[in-house]
């Protein structure tokens, strides 16, 4: 059974950092894309940024310049730095990754964490 698990969210004023992580457990062959969406309140879900199993990223216009996304292959996981964090980016981050276990892949998604950009 595959599971992400997320953490690092929680309150922070406008302008300050926070950083999500989200790792992978399970019988995992590989992983190929990894990323991250966020559903602001009331808002669908958008998608904030990516990382494909080469390390090449694409963001959200809105983040861009302010959010980093990374990987680390070893441990399984994806992480995402958010600088320069303004209100509007308060939302619950979710993390998924395209996971190949034996013969097939599947996209997983982590439990979401919840952040907060007080004004």
């Amino acid at each position: 059974q595959v599971q992400l698990l997320e953490s690092g969210g929680g309150l922070v004023e406008a302008g300050g950092s926070l950083r999500l992580s989200c790792a992978a457990s399970g019988i995992i062959f590989s992983i190929k894309t990894m990323g991250w969406f966020r559903q602001p309140p009331g808002k669908q879900r958008e998608l904030v940024a990516v990382i494909t199993g080469g390390s090449v990223t694409n963001y959200a216009e809105s983040v861009k310049g302010r959010f980093t996304i990374s990987r680390d292959n070893a441990k399984n996981t994806v992480y995402l730095q958010m600088n320069s964090l303004k209100p509007e980016d308060t939302a619950v981050y979710y993390c998924y990754a395209d996971i190949v276990t034996r013969v097939i892949s599947t996209v997983y998604w982590g439990q979401g964490t919840q952040v907060t950009v007080s004004s």
